[in-house]
């Protein structure tokens, strides 16, 4: 096997991270080691992005018949992160049926029939789905081999004078890194990488045109080691000429807005909506300065209608972002907004002429023709998916994009002619897109890689979403009893979830429980004052701010006014009661009405009334009354905000189980009216369940009226198996004769 010399240098800009205790500990375990080695590489953002790149060993296993050792490769998993892999997430395969593959090729034209073999390659038990680049990793001659992006690699790779800026590395920094033509990865690109390394003795490392870095060694350690030695100088190579630059990107067009985290709030619904054309997204927004810089220069416009060049990029992104024109020292938010319907308008006609451009009989579906990232000038970056950890990797995708424009560009020397290094064939040179230093991949081969078959397998092996996925939902009272049940749910069935209450501590608590249960990117907490309509403001924007938008509002809180000792209310407790239980509501309704307007989607809002709304009593008029006037609310709303927005509500019979309108104070007062037998040395919980059990023989069903009840009630109201619901209020009481409607 080729020799790798002996490395002893600093780095400048990465960390070594490698422990040799944290090693030592791990023993000859090869397996172990490669997934430590991994998670260090995948700890850095700049050596390469989330699920970006894949890592290998050739290792020696008993085979599970003979005992024997065998040769076996441990590679990523298709669809893994390196940064999060453990031992589970590498696929094993037996090395000498994979270079029995190598009989099987029959040419480029057929090498996607080449994947089908690795299943019947797997070593034992082993099932994980192998990598597209599995063969890049078991033809090299080496035991260890990283295959990484890193942004600086990257920015070499897709720059249009990146082969002969590679010699002049290699002369600076004395390395022997060997360039490769770009080659889609799969059993080609594996030939060629291979024969790179047979006519190049002592190389130390490749790079692969328009995509990333290779690089290997004999052990875990000189693996890393030269890894991170690699991209560091690289780094220092880029940055060397990017400080003589001077400004990138042609220079400064837009300034950063100096509210835009205002302005981003009041676009976001209107943006969310204009890209959910097909399903709903999830949002993310990123304002850096590599943010704003790219979206405020001069050719951000240019570059972006290139896209980006790594092929892990744009699977994510998209063949290329939507750049939206807006000047926002000329022209006004409402300006931006009517730009956003038109302007994704063309974006989605373009991508649809692009896919019919190329697509063949067996390419799959067209998935989505909605843009995954936009980018705003003075604003930033807006990326887009599923979910809020999909949004957030989209954005840092394009992120990585815009630094690898900025090496290119950094990098530029002058004019770079045809043929472009990055081609493989000097025909096909032209087939590239390019501005100034920066090559793209040709849309063709952008394609090809979009909407791979092998690609389509990955996606069509991912579960199924739940029931609330990418949906976003705003709890207000969230901290406690039925709100927090309903935080609880929808946490529970992949919703969004901001949990908003009056306790800024409870619902913070709250947040942790359901991002337990979730995910913590998809839940946050946030305080609110029901009777304050700024209040109310706030946490709506706050929740748009996280997010992106708002598809469902639940709202459990409410007061209920003890009376003096004369038995009766202050004016003041009178009209505070009503401030929170029926104008909280509708101010609440009034400063969402925006939100669904602007997003253009099915939307839905559930208030909680109160079974006493019908039951007249006495002792409790300013409550049963409010909740009465809230019954007639839900009908108002439901006829304003039709067609797009249901609004509903529930009427519990009393729910004492963890309700904060049921102090201890307030349980024993009750349980001595109706003297039932307690100890002052129970607890809290002990008491209210004997009030409840008390409260259930007046129910048909004898069983008490629990937080969770009321919260699947919500959920259901909340979702789309009540799509033909609104206006109405469902009991939720055990059955009272006396609520019956009449």
């Amino acid at each position: 096997m080729p020799e790798i010399k002996e490395m002893s240098f600093t780095t400048t800009h990465l960390k070594d991270l490698w422990s040799d205790e944290q090693a030592r500990k791990l023993g000859a375990d090869q397996l172990a080691l490669l997934r430590y080695r991994s998670n260090l590489l995948g700890a850095d953002l700049r050596i390469t992005n989330f699920g970006g790149g894949n890592t290998s060993s050739k290792i020696e296993l008993p085979e599970p018949f003979t005992g024997k050792p065998v040769r076996v490769l441990a590679v990523k998993g298709s669809g893994g992160d390196i940064g999060s892999i453990t031992e589970s997430g590498f696929a094993l395969l037996y090395l000498d049926r994979l270079e029995n593959l190598k009989k099987l090729y029959r040419g480029e034209k057929h090498e996607d029939e080449m994947v089908r073999y690795y299943p019947l390659a797997a070593f034992g038990e082993n099932r994980v789905a192998a990598s597209i680049d599995t063969s890049l990793h078991a033809f090299l001659p080496f035991l260890h081999v990283d295959h990484l992006h890193p942004d600086w690699a990257i920015a070499l790779a897709a720059s249009a004078n990146g082969k002969r800026k590679l010699e002049q590395f290699n002369r600076e920094f004395d390395r022997k890194i060997v360039w490769v033509p770009w080659q889609r990865p799969g059993f080609e690109l594996a030939f060629l990488i291979e024969r790179a390394v047979h006519d190049n003795p002592g190389v130390e490392g490749l790079i692969l045109g328009g995509h990333g870095l290779f690089t290997w060694g004999m052990t875990q350690r000189e693996c890393y080691l030269n890894s991170i030695h690699t991209i560091d100088q690289m780094g220092e190579f880029i940055q060397k000429h990017r400080a003589k630059k001077g400004d990138l990107f042609g220079g400064v067009e837009h300034m950063p807005v100096q509210n835009r985290n205002a302005i981003a709030t009041r676009i976001l619904p209107t943006l969310r909506g204009a890209v959910s054309s097909n399903r709903r997204v999830i949002a993310h927004h990123a304002d850096d300065e590599d943010a704003l810089s790219f979206a405020g220069s001069k050719w951000g416009k240019e570059l972006s209608s290139l896209g980006t060049s790594c092929p892990d990029h744009f699977l994510r992104t998209r063949v290329c972002p939507c750049f939206l024109e807006w000047d926002p020292a000329k022209e006004d938010v409402e300006v931006l907004k009517n730009r956003i319907h038109s302007e994704i308008g063309d974006y989605r006609a373009a991508y649809k002429k692009y896919y019919e451009e190329w697509a063949t009989s067996d390419s799959p579906k067209l998935r989505d023709s909605n843009p995954s990232v936009v980018v705003v000038p003075g604003l930033g970056v807006f990326g887009f998916g599923k979910n809020k950890k999909e949004a957030r990797i989209t954005t840092e995708f394009f992120i990585n994009a815009i630094h690898v424009m900025a090496g290119a560009n950094a990098l530029e020397d002058g004019e770079a002619s045809h043929p472009l290094p990055q081609a493989r064939h000097a025909e096909q040179s032209h087939q590239f897109t390019q501005f100034h230093n920066y090559v793209a991949l040709p849309r063709s081969e952008a394609f090809r890689i979009e909407y791979w078959a092998l690609e389509e397998a990955k996606l069509q092996r991912m579960p199924a979403e739940a029931e609330f996925s990418r949906k976003i939902a705003l709890v207000i009272g969230g901290a406690s009893g039925i709100g927090r049940e309903v935080a609880l749910l929808l946490g529970r069935r992949g919703a969004h979830v901001v949990v908003a209450d009056f306790d800024q501590p409870g619902a913070s608590k709250v947040a942790d429980e359901v991002g337990a249960i979730s995910a913590t990117e998809f839940v946050c907490a946030t305080s609110v004052d029901l009777s304050s309509a700024a209040s109310l403001s706030e946490a709506v924007e706050f929740t748009i701010s996280k997010f992106g938008g708002i598809d469902i509002i639940v709202n459990t809180a409410a007061i209920y006014s003890v009376a003096g000792p004369d038995g009766e209310l202050s004016d003041a407790q009178w009209a505070k009661t009503f401030l929170v239980n029926v104008t909280g509501n509708y101010l609440l309704a009034r400063k969402t009405d925006w939100v669904f307007k602007d997003q253009n989607l099915p939307a839905t809002m559930v208030l909680t009334s109160s079974a006493n709304a019908v039951v007249p009593k006495k002792g409790s008029e300013a409550y049963d009354t409010s909740k009465a006037a809230l019954n007639h609310l839900i009908r108002e709303l439901a006829i304003q905000f039709s067609p797009h927005v249901r609004v509903n509500g529930i009427a519990p019979a009393t729910v004492v189980a963890g309700s904060t309108m049921f102090p201890r104070d307030r349980v024993m007062q009750s349980l001595q009216k109706y003297k039932i037998d307690f100890s002052e040395s129970e607890s809290t919980e002990e008491l209210r369940g004997k009030l409840a059990d008390f409260y259930a023989q007046r129910t048909l069903t004898k069983r008490p009226i629990l937080p969770q009840d009321c919260a699947h009630a919500i959920v259901w109201l909340a979702g789309d198996q009540s799509a033909k619901t609104t206006g109405h209020v469902i009991p939720v009481d055990g059955g009272l004769p006396e609520a019956y409607l009449r």
